[in-house]
């Protein structure tokens, strides 16, 4: 079973996060942050693993902190889950629209973390989540997950652009950690 689970804690935050990536697409998510919680439910289901996020932190100071080690936490058990990657396509992407919003996501389990994010948000925040830390959580994810990750966006409504780029995130992920062989989807012969 391809599924890993562990606890950061800091100072600034305590988080425990257990996936499986082939599960049912259930998760069971509870941080202070209610836009970050549904964002990670959708991640969840689109993905079709099973995902359980139990955060807290110092949320009285600002989200960064919460947002960006669920992410680093995320990121690093997606690693762990996938192992040496043998067999897996490697390669996913999505396209998807919600009304005016759409996002492009193309990424590459290489083992070479990078980032691309190209769009803009028009407001600092949807309630108590800040819309820059789209980008942090994302750059802390494929880093972690030792990720090539490409991100492009556009749309008037930000919770419309957020909810396409985690869902699309979540689609390009179930595609790229399918099984489709017994292979290192690599002529190297090494993917780190």
């Amino acid at each position: 079973m391809r599924s890993a689970e562990a606890v950061r804690n800091t100072k600034e935050t305590q988080i425990a996060i257990a996936l499986n990536l082939d599960g049912q697409g259930n998760g069971e998510i509870q941080t202070p942050i209610g836009f970050f919680n549904h964002m990670l439910e959708l991640f969840a289901f689109h993905s079709g693993m099973d995902l359980s996020v139990k955060a807290d932190g110092d949320v009285d100071v600002d989200d960064h902190h919460l947002v960006e080690d669920t992410g680093i936490l995320l990121g690093t058990l997606i690693a762990q889950a996938l192992g040496d990657k043998c067999g897996i396509r490697r390669y996913g992407n999505c396209r998807l629209p919600m009304d005016e919003s759409l996002a492009q996501i193309d990424l590459d389990f290489s083992g070479r973390p990078y980032l691309v994010f190209e769009g803009e948000f028009h407001r600092e925040a949807i309630q108590n989540f800040s819309t820059e830390m789209v980008e942090e959580f994302l750059r802390a994810f494929a880093f972690n997950s030792k990720l090539t990750l490409q991100v492009r966006f556009s749309g008037k409504n930000d919770h419309h652009q957020i909810e396409a780029i985690f869902k699309g995130l979540a689609r390009a992920v179930k595609e790229a950690v399918r099984i489709e062989s017994d292979r290192l989807p690599s002529t190297k012969g090494v993917l780190e």
